[in-house]
């Protein structure tokens, strides 16, 4: 019998360079990630920019097998959201990230308070 590949928790690689959802330090399913050219491409922005907002950790990216940065399907939403805070905002990119987080943060309290209304909502209908 062959051995498995060993997977560390929270890598997003497994030994045969091949990215991967990572639990509980299994490989669980293959992700398909996209290249730093396709997301300058698809976001209009110079990789280089998009290099120094992954160092400012504003864009979540890991390196494949070959060194390549590899971002996140989500990352050309990400980065328009980045674009339309520094264009309506006074803000530098350090203090976008903070704000990131914190519209991140709003979105997850949002959706715990409707979780739990849910199940205890009351009849409104009189209002």
């Amino acid at each position: 019998m062959t051995q498995q590949p060993r997977f560390t928790a929270g890598t997003d690689r497994v030994s045969a360079g091949q990215p991967a959802v990572v639990v509980r330090g299994y490989a669980m399913v293959p992700v398909r990630r996209l290249s730093l050219d396709d997301v300058s491409r698809r976001s209009g922005l110079h990789p280089e920019l998009l290099r120094r907002f992954v160092a400012l950790g504003l864009v979540d990216a890991v390196r494949g097998a070959d060194g390549r940065l590899l971002f996140d399907r989500t990352a050309p939403a990400t980065l328009a959201r980045i674009q339309r805070l520094r264009a309506g905002l006074p803000l530098n990119y350090a203090s976008i990230g903070l704000v990131l987080d914190l519209l991140d943060r709003i979105t997850e309290l949002e959706d715990a308070l409707r979780r739990s209304n849910t199940g205890s909502r009351r009849d409104e209908s009189w209002i």
